[in-house]
């Protein structure tokens, strides 16, 4: 079983029932939504099928990414070819016609947000100017690269984050579709201070929506709040495409392990995302370094990793979840070599039981540890602990099963609890059995916080099946 959980964005490639099927066989837990593309007809479309899936019998959580606050250019008539030292402008000029070597901008505050000196960035990077004169309603620059400039291309600035609302009206529009839709996760992009994450929340208790929160970490003025963010999101989501376009590249690897290293302390589940096979999206197989960039990850035993473009618009969908699931699998056989369990826990005494149930499992070589949980707090609790044993969770509502869907290592059941903890625990085995998964003389940790009568109940056993 692997337990590294990966994120497959849903696109042209890959909306079509028998494709998301193939997508679901293949390793996909969570499937992503971007609302930088398409509309509500188009996703709604895509969530029935998904919701198909999981009646057949899948379990596929569904995550909405907002597109939130951008700077794109405008339209050109046609392609600008540039070489290295030619002057070009970006304004905020409304004309039908801006000439040669100028685009428009979308953002009128664009001319506030940037200095002399400054170096913009087009799509991540495919691009580079360096900020040469201001005018009330142009940017002068000098291109610092041979290219190509197409129409309503991504526009970053090296080092800043420009001052717009982290939620824009377009992003509130697909928050009440995503609420309509039930989804099971909303990635809200360009968080830059946790008061964006407690509006949202706030919104979705007014709407007695239960939806997770991610916090996209993908501007540069987010890293000072960065404590402050996580301590309140639901989870978070390294995005290194415009982390590394507002921040100097080698800066990105250190964030990413910071980021992976405090939400694994506060028990979050983090995505690392963005660029993990880019190659992909054109090409049958993976460069090396794409392969070291997903077994890193896999190492940090982050909670999941992403598939963007890959699975979206790329000619390889399919070999791409392959590839990433296959190294993922290779590396966690190699981890598990390792009993010792490096969690910091609190005194709290639910993860003392957790604790507790890991440290049983590694040293007896638990064949799974089965957790049975309301709420999916304590299976995210012992997902924490990153143990070897297989993990197996048992809620009664497939809402918190496919919530759990983005934890480490965690397979979510539903079943019905009994008031007899025993009858659930049987109710249990007898599913993983009937999977496979358990079999006669096999040893198992069970851990509970279900209820006994009008009695919550924790406890940590041992068996022999």
């Amino acid at each position: 079983m692997r337990k590294t959980k990966i994120v497959c964005t849903i696109g042209p490639v890959t909306c079509e029932l028998h494709q998301l099927e193939r997508l679901a066989k293949g390793g996909m837990n969570v499937a992503r939504l971007n609302m930088s593309h398409g509309d509500h007809k188009w996703h709604g479309a895509a969530i029935d099928k998904i919701k198909k899936l999981n009646k057949k019998g899948h379990s596929i959580a569904i995550m909405l990414d907002t597109k939130g606050p951008e700077i794109r250019s405008g339209d050109l008539k046609q392609e600008v070819h540039l070489k290295s030292g030619d002057q070009f402008t970006f304004t905020i000029r409304k004309e039908v016609d801006y000439g040669k070597n100028c685009v428009e901008v979308s953002y009128d505050g664009f001319i506030d947000d940037v200095s002399v000196g400054d170096t913009i960035l087009v799509d991540g990077g495919m691009l580079s100017f360096k900020v040469i004169e201001i005018t009330k309603k142009d940017v002068i620059c000098r291109s610092l690269d041979d290219g190509v400039l197409t129409s309503r291309r991504h526009l970053n600035i090296r080092g800043k984050s420009a001052h717009l609302p982290s939620i824009t009206q377009k992003d509130w529009e697909d928050i009440d579709f995503a609420i309509k839709e039930r989804v099971d996760f909303i990635a809200l992009s360009f968080v830059k201070k946790s008061s964006a994450i407690h509006k949202l929340k706030n919104y979705l208790t007014k709407k007695n929506s239960f939806i997770k929160v991610i916090a996209k970490i993908e501007s540069a003025a987010s890293i000072p709040h960065i404590d402050d963010i996580l301590e309140v999101t639901d989870g978070a989501m390294v995005a290194r495409g415009d982390l590394g376009a507002e921040l100097p590249v080698e800066e990105v690897p250190l964030l990413q392990d910071m980021i992976v290293r405090k939400c694994r302390e506060l028990g979050k589940p983090v995505i690392v995302a963005t660029h993990l096979l880019e190659s992909m999206i054109s090409h049958p197989t993976p460069t090396r370094a794409e392969v070291a960039d997903i077994a890193e990850a896999v190492k940090e035993k982050t909670d999941a990793i992403m598939l963007s473009g890959e699975t979206a618009a790329g000619n390889y969908p399919f070999k791409a979840l392959e590839v990433m699931d296959t190294v993922a699998r290779r590396i966690e056989k190699h981890l598990s070599q390792d009993k010792t369990i490096r969690a910091r826990v609190s005194n709290n005494p639910k993860q003392q039981i957790v604790l507790s149930a890991a440290i049983l499992a590694n040293n007896s070589e638990a064949n799974a540890i089965l957790v049975f949980t309301r709420s999916g707090f304590m299976a995210s609790l012992l997902s924490r602990t990153r143990p070897n044993s297989p993990l197996y969770a048992f809620a009664s509502t497939a809402h918190v099963c496919r919530k759990l869907h983005l934890y480490w290592g965690l397979r979510s059941f539903r079943i019905d609890f009994s008031p007899n903890p025993e009858d659930s625990i049987q109710k249990a085995i007898g599913v993983l059995k009937k999977q496979k998964r358990l079999k006669k003389g096999s040893t198992i940790v069970i851990v509970s916080d279900i209820l006994a009568g009008k009695e919550l109940v924790d406890t940590v056993q041992v068996r022999k099946i």
